[in-house]
């Protein structure tokens, strides 16, 4: 039997670290979650999780990254299977808005996480979407499908717009409620980027 490396060793510690996390604040939320019980659940030390993540917050940081990468692959898939650019883009946006229903992305990244990081839409995973968002805005109007507009300007409303309703849903009394009445407005006020033909 080979003998694990430093590195691997730091490397399951880390993960096992963020899963602890992930399932505490899940769970308990990130304010309820205590240190040194999602530390002991895995057999670790409060000083593991001091050394990997500097404190809670480091810890909810990475939790976040995780789930934000989980997210992102899953968009890409809804994106991906659509007949058109322009369909998977809606796919992709509804998928999002959709997703502020799942109890663990609701409690860690629209709720818990806002609370503590700040503004979502500053995360640096964002700087990545944005990017995503802005070259496929792009595509479609080097192709006619939507007018001619400012890339950049579209996509970051676009976000802006699909961001504020996942807030909205996860905060929100009546989720599924309130679900249904946003993904129709999203999609009329993202149609009106459509270009119209004379």
């Amino acid at each position: 039997m080979v003998a694990k490396t430093r590195a691997q060793m730091m490397e399951e510690t880390r993960a096992k670290l963020i899963q602890a996390g992930r399932k505490a604040f899940a769970v308990k939320g990130y304010a309820a979650a205590s240190m040194d019980d999602l530390t002991a659940d895995v057999g670790l030390t409060r000083g593991a999780l001091y050394h990997n993540f500097g404190d809670k917050k480091g810890l909810l940081q990475a939790v976040i990254d995780q789930i934000d990468g989980e997210m992102g692959e899953r968009l890409r898939i809804e994106r991906d299977r659509a007949e058109t650019t322009w369909l998977g883009l809606l796919a992709e946006y509804t998928a999002y808005i959709e997703m502020a229903l799942e109890p663990e992305i609701q409690r860690i990244m629209l709720l818990d996480g806002p609370a503590v990081l700040g503004d979502p839409s500053q995360w640096p995973s964002q700087n990545a979407c944005l990017r995503t968002t802005t070259q496929t805005m792009q595509a479609l109007i080097d192709e006619g499908t939507v007018r001619s507009v400012d890339a950049e300007a579209a996509a970051r409303l676009l976000n802006g717009a699909s961001l504020s309703a996942a807030l909205w849903i996860a905060a929100a009394d009546d989720p599924n409620a309130v679900l249904a009445k946003v993904v129709e407005a999203f999609r009329s006020l993202a149609s009106g980027l459509l270009k119209v033909e004379d």
